[in-house]
C-alpha cells in the first residue's frame, strides 16, 4: 500500500505564501504522477496542480492556480511541494495530495493537510 504523508498547512492572510510538501512511501511502486486537490467548502474537490513524475515533468495547473502556484518536485524523491504564492480567501479548503502508481486507474490520497486564508 502507498502512503502519502503531507505537511505544511496552516492559516494566512491573505496576499501570503505557504509552501505544502507531500512524501510517498518507498516500495515496488514506480509513481507516473503526484500533485494536489482541493475541497473547499460547498464546492467539488478540483485539481491544483500536477507533476508528471516519468515524463519529463512536465506540469499542469487548475485555473485557480494558474500564476501564483508552483509545484515541483525533490531530486528525483517521490516529493513534491506547492508553493502557493498571493492566497486568496477562495483558496481555502482542504488539499489532498495524490498519488498515481503505473498500471493503476485509481489515485491514492494522502489524509488532507487544512489551509486556511484569511481576509
Amino acid at each position: 500500500q502507498l502512503q502519502l504523508v503531507e505537511s505544511g498547512g496552516g492559516l494566512v492572510q491573505a496576499g501570503g505564501s505557504l509552501r505544502l510538501s507531500c512524501a510517498a512511501s518507498r516500495g515496488k511502486f514506480v509513481i507516473d504522477s503526484m500533485g494536489w486537490y482541493r475541497q473547499s467548502p460547498g464546492k467539488q474537490r478540483e485539481l491544483v496542480a500536477a507533476f508528471a513524475m516519468t515524463s519529463g515533468g512536465v506540469v499542469r495547473y487548475g485555473d485557480s492556480a494558474q500564476g501564483r502556484f508552483s509545484i515541483s518536485r525533490a531530486n528525483a524523491q517521490n516529493t513534491v511541494y506547492l508553493q502557493m504564492n498571493r492566497l486568496q480567501a477562495e483558496d481555502t479548503g482542504i488539499y489532498y495530495c495524490y498519488a498515481r502508481a503505473r498500471g493503476e486507474t485509481d489515485n491514492y490520497w494522502g489524509q488532507g493537510t487544512q489551509v486556511t486564508v484569511s481576509s
